[in-house]
């Protein structure tokens, strides 16, 4: 099993909207690295929810339930969408400032490559960030 942080600015898709939607497939990737990681998500991979811009924090789990295949809403084949669900809201999300202070987190991409839309993270970031959310604010 393979983790994700995968970004969103709020105005554009929202975590709320996501739950309403119930599945998603995750498009407009337009960086080869981010596109890469969609690439190498498998069936039931977890993916962080990450609101960017606005809120700049982790609002919940997502989980991968169709890997990648061609993006629809582009004309160049270079490009590729997975089906994303969400799995769980965070009990109370983290925001980015939590996230860079934690010395746990010291090495995740979002705060190495911020602009990065995909990113790859490791278990015990997922599992960091979690508990983060579970811890009274």
């Amino acid at each position: 099993m393979n983790y994700w942080l995968i970004k969103s600015e709020p105005f554009k898709y929202s975590w709320e909207k996501f739950m309403t939607d119930k599945i998603t497939f995750w498009d407009g990737v337009r960086n080869y690295q981010a596109r890469n990681n969609l690439m190498a998500m498998e069936l039931f991979d977890f993916c962080l929810f990450y609101h960017s811009n606005e809120g700049k924090e982790v609002v919940g789990v997502a989980e991968v339930v169709k890997t990648y295949y061609p993006d629809p809403t582009s004309e160049e084949p270079a490009w590729v969408v997975v089906d994303i669900r969400p799995s769980f809201q965070l009990k109370t999300p983290v925001p980015l400032a939590i996230l860079k202070s934690d010395p746990r987190l010291s090495a995740i991409g979002l705060i190495k490559q911020p602009r990065l839309s995909v990113i790859s993270i490791t278990k015990d970031e997922f599992d960091t960030v979690i508990l983060l959310s579970n811890e009274p604010a």
